[in-house]
């Protein structure tokens, strides 16, 4: 299989933005766990963070092109508005997790609201870094039942 995780705007800023919520793992931490994940899975992969929305879109379409099974997607504070990587990922048909470090349904809220979630499979919130591989997996069971029919 072949999944892209794709990460939104100040997630670049992990480990030392709001400690106290998003905890001390750096971006780049993350994506080496994940990595050894998906690694030992035998999935192909690519890491994608921008804090420009328009580089997150021209990043969803490009999965099109390259054959991507599945996305994990943390849309960060462009989950409460942003149609356009809503209809980005309605456009390309693949399937997506959305994936938030911080439990968001019980911040501010604002923070409850995803436009991006209509457009996805499911959403995993509160569960820090392991959310991503939550995603993965649920991508991973999903796929495998597909292939099966």
């Amino acid at each position: 299989m072949k999944i892209w995780i794709i990460n939104g705007p100040n997630l670049n800023l992990l480990g030392t933005r709001e400690p106290d919520i998003y905890g001390t793992e750096t971006l780049e931490s993350i994506n080496r766990d994940i990595q050894r994940y998906l690694i030992k899975h035998g999935h192909l992969y690519d890491f994608f963070q921008s804090n420009s929305e328009g580089a997150l879109i021209d990043k969803i379409q490009e999965a099109l092109d390259e054959h991507v099974d599945g996305i994990v997607i943390n849309p960060a504070a462009y989950t409460h508005y942003s149609y356009a990587l809503h209809d980005a990922l309605k456009a390309v048909s693949i399937p997506t997790v959305e994936v938030h470090l911080s439990a968001v349904h019980a911040r501010e809220a604002f923070r409850k609201e995803s436009v991006i979630a209509p457009a996805c499979i499911g959403q995993i919130s509160g569960f820090g870094s392991t959310g991503y591989l939550l995603g993965i997996q649920a991508l991973e069971h999903l796929l495998s039942k597909e292939k099966k029919k």
